[in-house]
């Protein structure tokens, strides 16, 4: 039996601290080196027990809806940058409170609402999301600037003056994108917007810069960075990725319960699953890395699907080449499984929910959170 990591619990998502710290030392030192802010976007990481260490290096933080935003008050013990695609009237005066900045998706959203924000008395900086229509993300599902997309507000929109009380302007287009991705995507929004960024105070890049993966051109950011500064010295530049933050900071351990066979294909079925617990490898899709293993098969090797444990039929993913016949009881440790993937968690079927921990600097292991059947029923009713 393969088990490599024997105190810890399976399932069980693992960060490790050692690795978060060197992903926050980098991008402490992006904000440092370019004189922008950076702030962590909750919805590419939310384990809170984590946010400690967080507040270490960076201060900020942005929410999109009224849970992240009091998870951020209460949390991160800071007033939110808040972005929803859509504000409703019951949670909004709340949303006012526990923010320092929001954004609108829409000019009739800020039509709606802005009147609320003036009325609470409570000061609030306020932008608009705007639409460059230009994106180099290829997946559909992640490109928010696709013809037709729902996300934020395009140029011939807003006409030749901002609406009052817009200080600042927020917009979105990468996904785990490079540097040059950012630098194509500021020649549009200075194309279409430029006669605006004279006028506010911060402009808020959004997130996808993904400068903690390898080969990211860390120099070349800090050059767009300060370009940009040179050229509109009144913003305040924002950044707020998500991925970047826990980008190879962890695992997710599982565990082989049975192995079936379909017309010479062989499926390792696991304690987890792709649709509840991984669901970005099937929406991105992407394959992602197995410890120990190859991805694809690989001649004179054992290769396996991987399966869920749940009903739904294409709970399963790819193909993994392993040195040695998978046994009953051996351990997967399925890797990068920190980001994004922990956030977007169901408890489908029913089946066990990951625990959660952390592996500290000191080696040792803390179990941070272990799911039971009151978390399953409790989300129901």
């Amino acid at each position: 039996m393969n088990v490599e990591f024997p105190g810890i619990p399976s399932p069980c998502y693992v960060l490790e601290e050692k690795l978060l710290r060197k992903n926050l030392e980098l991008i402490q030192s992006v904000s440092q080196r370019a004189g922008v802010e950076i702030i962590l976007a909750f919805k590419g990481f939310a384990m809170w027990s984590a946010f400690p260490i967080v507040r270490e290096y960076i201060s900020g933080a942005t929410a999109s809806s009224l849970h992240e935003v009091k998870l951020c008050y209460e949390e991160m013990k800071t007033e939110a940058h808040t972005y929803a695609p859509v504000y409703d009237e019951e949670s909004f005066p709340e949303i006012i409170q526990l923010s320092s900045h929001i954004t609108f998706n829409s000019l009739s959203q800020y039509e709606r609402f802005y009147p609320m924000i003036q009325a609470s008395g409570k000061k609030v900086s306020v932008a608009l999301r705007i639409n460059p229509e230009f994106s180099e993300v290829e997946t559909e599902l992640y490109n928010p600037c696709a013809p037709g997309s729902r996300l934020g507000v395009i140029a011939e929109q807003i006409g030749d003056e901002l609406p009052a009380g817009i200080d600042g302007l927020h917009f979105h287009t990468l996904c785990e994108s490079y540097s040059t991705d950012l630098e194509k995507t500021l020649a549009a929004v200075e194309a279409k917007f430029g006669r605006f960024l004279k006028q506010v105070k911060w402009l808020n890049m959004g997130g996808g810069h993904l400068m903690t993966r390898k080969g990211y051109k860390v120099d070349h950011l800090i050059e767009i960075l300060k370009g940009l500064q040179s050229r509109y010295p009144n913003l305040h530049i924002i950044m707020e990725p998500g991925s970047a933050f826990a980008w190879e900071t962890g695992f997710l351990k599982a565990s082989v319960l049975d192995v079936v066979e379909n017309k010479g294909i062989k499926t390792a079925m696991l304690n987890v699953s792709f649709a509840a617990h991984m669901p970005d490898c099937l929406e991105m899709p992407y394959q992602p890395r197995i410890r120990h293993a190859a991805v694809g098969p690989v001649d004179g090797k054992p290769t396996y699907r991987m399966g869920g444990n749940t009903c739904l039929s294409g709970d399963y993913y790819g193909y993994w080449s392993f040195d040695e016949a998978l046994q009953i009881g051996d351990e997967i440790i399925l890797e990068d499984m920190i980001h994004y993937t922990m956030v977007k968690t169901t408890v489908f079927n029913g089946v066990q929910h990951p625990s959660i921990g952390i592996i500290k600097a000191s080696g040792d292991f803390q179990l941070v959170r272990k799911f039971g059947y009151e978390d399953y029923k409790n989300k129901l009713s």
